[in-house]
């Protein structure tokens, strides 16, 4: 089996204990997930199993949006309310300033990432460093705020909806926007809506991935929907499935717009065959050089 899924991940578990709830149920060993979503956290997880685990790079690097509530006046360790809580103190303002702070955030900024995370330092996770008491500087880094949607605003709770890049926070998010008023703020509820073109309204629970598994697997191509496609001629077939470099005289078909240096999905008699990048050789022809195989 090879493919897909979009798992909707409960609270309460961890990444990794849904992939190894989907290698149970398929009995097989070759199951990852495409980026973590905190424990305490809910929504779309997308799951690859087989040679799917290859297009997971695809779902790593792409788009991630979420519901979130921020919780102002207070601060905790972990930066969302599952912490321990260091300081609480009343707020008192109007809507308007709670907007213009929240919506600041929107465009690139730098950010720093917690304590309780699971980037690496010196070989050790930074969770494992902050449950020992140790706390380290970390590099602060970039992270493009593609659009936040407030949803409302009530005394100190602000619900919105956020669309984000690969490697933000979102309660460091909150964390920040909570001190930039100068009140703190925690992230006190998350639900992963959209990763890619995996939604929340089409995400499986694991009850219902349990009783009906096969029924669930998405072809291995749907998370690069999005690229442009390339069709091949059947008599270079031999060459395609050993890697090699391919003239634009061996394209069948090809989607308009294409340019060099997109990543492209191939085809051959219909069949998603693998990944491959458009280049051009010395004469200025086009030709696609493969980067992964699905055969």
């Amino acid at each position: 089996m090879n493919g897909v899924i979009n798992i909707l991940k409960p609270p309460g578990m961890t990444s990794h204990d849904v992939v190894s709830f989907v290698r149970k149920t398929l009995n097989m060993k070759k199951v990852g997930h495409t980026g973590t979503l905190d424990p305490n956290a809910a929504g779309v997880l997308p799951i690859c199993i087989g040679q799917g685990t290859k297009v997971s790079q695809f779902l790593l690097d792409s788009v991630k949006r979420y519901r979130t509530e921020l919780t102002l006046g207070v601060t905790s360790d972990t930066q969302d309310s599952y912490g321990d809580v260091s300081k609480q103190m009343e707020t008192d303002f109007d809507v308007e300033t709670i907007r213009n702070a929240v919506l600041s955030f929107i465009g690139d900024y730098m950010q720093t990432p917690p304590m309780y995370s699971a980037v690496r330092m010196n070989g050790k996770k930074l969770y494992e460093l902050a449950r020992e008491g140790i706390e380290v500087e970390r590099k602060s880094r970039l992270v493009h705020i593609k659009s936040i949607d407030i949803i409302h605003i009530k005394n100190n709770k602000v619900l919105f909806d956020v669309t984000c890049s690969k490697g933000t926070y979102v309660r460091t998010l909150c964390h920040d926007i909570g001190a930039k008023l100068g009140c703190g703020g925690i992230m006190s509820f998350l639900l992963r809506t959209k990763t890619g073109p995996f939604d929340l309204s089409t995400s499986v629970s694991l009850e219902e991935f349990r009783q009906k598994a096969e029924k669930y697997i998405l072809p291995i191509d749907f998370p690069l929907l999005h690229l442009g496609r390339i069709d091949i001629n059947t008599r270079v077939s031999k060459l395609a499935l050993n890697g090699a470099r391919l003239s634009y005289l061996d394209f069948l078909s090809r989607e308009p717009n294409i340019v060099t240096g997109d990543t492209l999905r191939i085809y051959l008699e219909s069949k998603f065959i693998g990944i491959a990048t458009m280049k051009k050789d010395n004469e200025g022809k086009d030709y696609i050089k493969f980067s992964k195989l699905f055969v």
